[in-house]
């Protein structure tokens, strides 16, 4: 941060936000969901692509997409709670403000594939397109994220590097 307590524009985290990042529990909670968010991704998407493939297994990509909604619903609430704890404000902390707003696109997205299939509108094959640009919305989202993880590694690492070492008698 500088003198008016603005981040600096090249760093992530803070020395503070770096401290209450790894000290939550909310930062396993968000390493936990993320994967099993990825696996019933590619299980419903595998199964989404069937249906168009073959025609068959509308109940199953339905009942796999919103199984993907409420894993995502999930790991948005905490998430926002993560992003509490660490930065202060609830959603669009400056470190993760476009990531954000790309994750209110996707749950946007799979929010009208719930109101298409609770209020029987459309045909299967436009809720299921619906389902489809919301998983590719959250690709895009999950790349960002991995980025944003990838900077924090190296920005981790090379705040290691910078620390001062005593130097031990032996």
């Amino acid at each position: 941060m500088d003198r008016q307590g603005k981040r600096a524009s090249a760093s992530l985290y803070t020395a503070e936000e770096r401290r209450r990042r790894d000290s939550t529990v909310w930062t396993l909670v968000q390493g936990l969901l993320a994967p099993v968010q990825f696996l019933v991704f590619l299980v419903s998407l595998a199964l989404v692509l069937r249906y168009f493939g073959t025609g068959e297994g509308a109940a199953a990509a339905d009942i796999s997409i919103i199984i993907k909604t409420l894993t995502l619903y999930t790991i948005m609430v905490t998430g926002s709670i993560w992003e509490k704890v660490v930065f202060g404000k609830w959603l669009f902390a400056p470190s993760f403000f476009w990531e954000d707003v790309f994750s209110m696109l996707v749950l946007a997205l799979h929010t009208l594939y719930l109101v298409m299939l609770l209020a029987a509108i459309g045909t299967v094959e436009q809720r299921l397109g619906v389902a489809l640009a919301g998983y590719a919305a959250y690709v895009i989202n999950a790349a960002q994220f991995l980025w944003k993880l990838r900077v924090a590694r190296l920005e981790g690492a090379a705040s290691d590097e910078q620390q001062p070492r005593l130097a031990v008698a032996r």
